[in-house]
């Protein structure tokens, strides 16, 4: 998996990639020229008595070395732009496909894996390559040369090469084979403790009102403990490769050392040779471990490519038709005919043969029961989701067969929650301005006007850039709602989707929004999901909703007299209203 998602992404990247192989090689040769230079130093100058000899390979020494450093640094380099490149292509393309999830992808793998996977699991893949492109060449290289000049230089104490080499490579690789496992179990606790605070810190205020600081911190001291027991394990395995290649490389150094002494002495090699052969020894070995260190790395970093990859591989169910329509106006008219929904998985559907039209210029109200359906009827007319059964059409064309952002260019959504960004009230109101298009700061002020929202916001001091957190979290909820109702006017789409838009504004403020929106959307077409019998009564047709079917159609007046379940629903508020009063 890792292999193949290299190759998916490292086009780009070949001639860096091959500058690192070409430098690498280049540097790997000349350390293994050094000891042989050295050896002729110490037997032809040192011996012998030749300065000379010892200035002018001292000097080739010198100029071998600095070549060799210079290759290596400038290896590290284009290896860690190669690496950095890669990392933002591969996060890049993780975005992109996770921007066009639905919500059912979105929910079959979770907020917190996304952001693990985007960010945490690239890293991973990252310090892979860098650190593959150039172990990966100088490994073998330096272990192949490295054996081919030790026998050149001694053929006796060849053996201890073919003791020592298995042995170092049979002991790491015990100690990789039982990390594998590992790393995807780690993989996985950090998307659990990522999960956990997630949730911690978005509720925070409901931890706080229920008093459940202790439950979360065990729930969190859980986590914790489980990511770091995991760690410990994977950790303790990793510490066993340092003493085991240590231990390796210096009872061979002593055997070395022992034989060669030997042989010295019995006049079969010289002191020269035997340093010579020592490098060399040294050289493969740390050959071997560095190459060992790749394989240390390499299970996670494979982990981490499956994981990427099983995000890059998944299609989103709602994707752009080969063919996309384009209805002949963009005037709004929405028609539904027989729609059907299940969740998958669900034993049974949610919404039921369930038709209506609404019409531009016209407001339409939808009511129920909570868990009726209504929120699910909003969502397939905008296409978050798309239907099982039936057909949503829009302007005359089945929504499925149109291009999702041309769809969505001409509606306006305000969700029960109205999702704000960090920044400003600027930014998030020239967030919902069509792509392409300069939003004047009059346009923003007439949006904040029609959603009653100019009045908080030329309170603050800082007028249109006052400062926004995350969600909205420094705003009441009733502010937040005026946000996103602004947010969708400035766009003037041809479609207003207002589901449950309303709940957190008072009776008032609720009658002003709404006296606004119709001089400002008069041409355009409007739904409306509420509870609140004052934000319906003067929709022109208002749709009511019972288990998933459409029990009533009419105006408010008709569904009182011709529809039970409104005047059921009409009654419990007037009911309520009368006790709060006598309250």
């Amino acid at each position: 998996m890792l292999l193949a998602l290299l190759r998916c992404y490292i086009g780009p990247y070949r001639w860096p990639v091959a500058a690192v192989m070409v430098l690498q090689l280049i540097s790997t040769l000349a350390s293994l020229y050094l000891p042989t230079v050295n050896a002729t130093i110490i037997d032809d100058g040192v011996v012998r008595g030749d300065t000379s000899v010892i200035i002018r390979l001292g000097a080739v020494m010198l100029i071998v070395s600095a070549l060799q450093v210079l290759c290596a640094v400038a290896a590290v380099y284009f290896s860690a732009r190669t690496g950095t490149g890669l990392s933002r292509d591969l996060r890049r393309a993780v975005f992109t496909k996770v921007i066009r999830f639905s919500e059912r992808e979105t929910a079959r793998f979770g907020t917190p894996t996304l952001l693990t996977r985007t960010t945490n699991d690239v890293r991973q893949i990252q310090l892979m390559m860098q650190l593959g492109t150039t172990v990966l060449v100088a490994a073998p290289i330096m272990s192949i040369g490295g054996v081919l000049m030790a026998v050149h230089q001694d053929v006796g104490l060849s053996w201890l090469l073919a003791v020592s080499v298995p042995v170092l490579a049979v002991a790491n690789y015990a100690i990789v084979a039982r990390m594998l496992p590992l790393f995807r179990r780690l993989q996985m606790l950090i998307d659990n403790i990522n999960r956990v605070l997630r949730d911690q810190l978005t509720g925070i205020r409901v931890i706080r009102a229920f008093a459940r600081e202790p439950h979360e911190r065990d729930r969190f001291a859980r986590a914790n403990h489980a990511l770091s027991d995991t760690s410990l394990t994977v950790g303790n395995l990793q510490a066993l490769m340092l003493p085991a290649t240590t231990l390796t490389i210096n009872a061979s150094s002593v055997a070395l050392i022992w034989f060669g002494g030997l042989r010295i002495d019995a006049g079969q090699m010289q002191v020269g040779s035997l340093i010579a052969f020592l490098s060399y020894f040294m050289q493969i070995l740390m050959a071997v471990l560095m190459a060992t260190m790749i394989l240390a790395i390499l299970p996670r970093a494979s982990v981490c490519a499956e994981r990427i990859s099983e995000v890059l591989a998944t299609e989103p169910t709602i994707g752009t038709p080969a063919q996309p329509k384009t209805p002949p106006t963009a005037a709004g008219a929405i028609r539904l005919t027989g729609v059907g929904f299940s969740y998958p998985g669900a034993d049974r559907a949610v919404l039921n043969d369930v038709s209506l039209t609404a019409l531009p210029g016209t407001t339409t109200a939808v009511v129920g029961s909570t868990g009726s359906g209504k929120s699910t009827l909003v969502s397939l007319i905008c296409r978050l989701r798309d239907v099982t059964d039936g057909a949503v059409l829009i302007d005359g064309v089945d929504v499925r067969e149109r291009d999702p952002e041309e769809l969505w260019s001409g509606i306006g959504l305000v969700p029960q929650r109205g999702y704000l960004f960090s920044g400003t009230v600027a930014d998030n109101l020239r967030y919902g301005a069509p792509p392409g298009t300069t939003i004047s700061d009059e346009q923003m002020w007439q949006a904040l006007r029609v959603a009653a929202a100019d009045d908080f916001v030329a309170a603050h001091r800082d007028g249109l850039a006052m400062p926004v957190a995350q969600g909205g979290i420094n705003l009441s909820g009733g502010q937040r709602q005026r946000l996103a109702i602004a947010r969708a006017v400035i766009r003037r789409p041809s479609i207003y989707l207002f589901d449950d838009a309303f709940s957190a504004l008072d009776t008032r403020t609720d009658a002003r929004v709404r006296a606004a929106l119709r001089e400002t959307a008069a041409k355009a077409t409007v739904i409306i999901v509420a509870q609140r019998i004052s934000t319906v009564a003067q929709a022109d047709q208002v749709i009511v909703v019972d288990d998933g079917r459409i029990v009533g159609a009419g105006t408010h007046q008709e569904l009182l007299t011709g529809c039970p379940a409104y005047a059921e629903f009409a009654e419990s508020q007037s009911v309520t209203a009368e006790v709060g009063g006598q309250s």
